[in-house]
């Protein structure tokens, strides 16, 4: 329990027992872990919490707790008991899922009728609806169907004083007020804690294919980029992957079984005079396989599409002349995941030089995954919009007394 709180951490944990039952609290230390069943169960806790000045935390299988600043929370909600896929009307191709809901579990039921989430976040096996929301995670499928909250229709969130807000609806076509629930996404749980999430679907990719290219420089990639992205053809994910000196450029596309060959003309045409083979469908695994080495320093890069092949080489040849391992990934939309492995103190004047360049194009760098020898004067998120005034006053108005996740997004909101 933080020093600021007006109850001890054994007073927190009979009062949480009142509300989610004793068999759904723990106390290790000063921190008390409850279970909640509900939205209604959540909205108990935050008033409880709010009023006694005790931090709270939301968790649902831990993947992106290490993102963002760290948080001393005097309550961890666990999300597990809200683990279902409440209403799926298929005829609609919508679906209302609760938070503590596995990705994975979620599609495989969606699969039945043909449908999907078009989005293809990290580790799907394990993360769950909200964390995934919460951090406005997200792959290369982002090319073709867009972001996360481009497939977001409402959302039920629970605020810090505990009211409980619904915002959107359930048909993809609405117009119930103020669309919060993009506000809400990617937050990190800092503005309210999400427990139910409605989805616009799309029918599932059932017939794709994948082509890879291979070139001595990531610069021979920035004209296919650029003819690939004004091309009359619509690829589900593009991305250019680099391992030390290698330099791969791959491209899905999901279409009716007897286009595909058209199709892959089309691509040679565009990426002549490189070679275009087929490839596996494993290459999509490698933004995964980046984030997977706990001991590399891992950044999240946003920005320009015009700017992926540039940065890259900039970011390649740095890594060469540092000595040190890179791979890198960057989706064709201008989002790019690099890790850095071996003599990773120099990485901060790195990141330090990345968001100098990238600020005249309002691009931005992000230490997801960093030592905690670099972390010492690093600020992880690196934000210094004009924005952020707006930002924090939101986080004023949304939760004044900083219950939720407090100092963990940008800004220390």
């Amino acid at each position: 329990m933080t020093t600021t709180a007006a109850i001890s951490a054994k007073e927190c944990a009979t009062q949480l027992s009142s509300i989610v039952g004793e068999q759904h609290v723990q106390m290790v230390g000063e921190t008390v872990t409850c279970a909640p069943a509900d939205a209604k169960q959540i909205s108990e806790i935050l008033r409880f919490a709010n009023a006694n000045s005790v931090s709270v935390t939301a968790r649902g299988s831990g993947t992106k707790m290490g993102w963002g600043n760290p948080v001393d929370a005097g309550i961890h909600l666990d999300m597990k008991r809200l683990n279902s896929l409440r209403e799926h009307p298929w005829q609609d191709m919508t679906c209302t899922v609760e938070a503590g809901c596995n990705w994975a579990a979620m599609q495989t039921e969606l699969a039945k009728f043909g449908q999907m989430v078009a989005l293809d976040p990290l580790w799907p096996e394990r993360a769950t609806v909200g964390g995934i929301v919460a951090a406005n995670d997200g792959g290369a499928l982002r090319l073709k169907y867009g972001s996360l909250r481009d497939l977001i229709i409402g959302m039920t969130v629970v605020l810090a004083d505990g009211t409980i807000a619904k915002t959107g609806g359930k048909v993809v076509k609405n117009v119930a007020g103020y669309d919060l629930h993009k506000l809400m996404t990617g937050s990190f749980g800092t503005l309210g804690i999400i427990t139910e999430v409605n989805f616009r679907l799309h029918p599932a990719e059932t017939s794709v294919r994948t082509w890879t290219a291979v070139a001595g420089n990531v610069a021979e990639f920035a004209e296919p980029l650029r003819k690939l992205l004004d091309a009359q053809i619509t690829p589900s994910c593009a991305q250019i992957r680099i391992n030390n000196a290698r330099c791969e450029f791959d491209v899905r596309i999901a279409t009716r079984p007897e286009s595909l060959d058209d199709q892959a003309a089309k691509l040679r045409k565009i990426f002549a005079p490189l070679d275009l083979a087929d490839s596996s469908q494993a290459v999509w695994q490698t933004n995964q396989e980046i984030v997977d080495d706990p001991h590399a320093a891992v950044l999240k890069i946003s920005l320009l599409p015009s700017d992926v092949c540039a940065v890259s080489l900039e970011i390649q040849q740095w890594a060469a002349d540092q000595g040190i391992e890179m791979k890198l990934a960057a989706q064709a939309v201008g989002i790019m995941t690099v890790a850095f492995k071996g003599a990773t103190g120099t990485v901060p004047a790195l990141i330090q030089q990345l968001r100098t360049r990238l600020k005249k194009s309002s691009g931005n760098v992000t230490a997801l995954q960093i030592p905690d020898a670099m972390r010492e004067g690093l600020d992880v998120w690196g934000c210094d919009s004009n924005a952020l005034p707006l930002m924090r006053e939101i986080k004023r108005r949304f939760d004044p007394n900083r219950t939720l996740n407090p100092g963990r997004f940008v800004g220390n909101i």
